[in-house]
Order: C-alpha cells, then structure tokens, then sequence
C-alpha cells in the first residue's frame, strides 16, 4: 500500500479541485445541476482515483486507477473547455486552471 499524501500530483491534483470549486460558484444557477456538478465530480474524481489506487495492494490495480484518474482528466479539459466557451470562466482563470489541470496530465502520463 503507497502513502498518497507523498504523491506530487495527488498535491497537485487537491490543490486544482479547490479552484474548481471556488470558480464554478459563480457560474449560472440553471447550471448547478449540469455544468458545476459534472466539473466538480471530474475535478473530485482524479485525487479520488489516486487515493483508492494507492489503497490496493498490487500495482496491476494502482495503473487501472491511474487510468481511470486519466479519463477524469480529460473528461475535465473538455467540460472546462465548454464552459469557457459559454463564458462562465474568465479567460485568465481559464488558462490558470488549464495550466494546473496540464500539469496534472503529465503526472499521471509518467506515472503510467
């Protein structure tokens, strides 16, 4: 079992879905229940992914939670792409949380 409190990008990784809390509350209230759920869930879902792969034993299961933390970021990137483009996000948060989210990607691409 691995100690995911060491993990660079599990550090990262809370550090991005915090933002994305923060950056989806003022985002339409129609869109509670779609756009902020759905950023927020994949925003929770890679350091969730992290910490249940580094709770198993073998490392056939951590790279199948690496993978699945991978999904999460790339369904992220689109849904923060959306989002951008229906100008819930200002252009310098998006970038910032592109560049985080980026960084994130790299990680978890050498950690697989």
């Amino acid at each position: 079992m691995r100690d995911f409190n060491d993990l660079l990008v599990w550090n990262a990784r809370i550090g991005l879905t915090l933002a994305l809390y923060r950056a989806t509350d003022h985002f339409p209230k129609s869109e509670m229940f779609g756009l902020v759920s759905q950023i927020r869930r994949a925003g929770a879902s890679i350091p969730t992914n992290l910490a249940e792969g580094c709770g198993r034993v073998g490392d056939g299961d951590m790279g199948r939670f690496l993978q699945i933390a991978m999904g999460s970021a790339s369904e992220l990137d689109y849904l923060m792409r959306l989002a951008k483009d229906l100008d819930y996000f200002q252009a310098c948060e998006y970038q910032q949380l592109g560049e985080e989210l980026g960084e994130i990607r790299r990680m978890l691409t050498g950690f697989l």
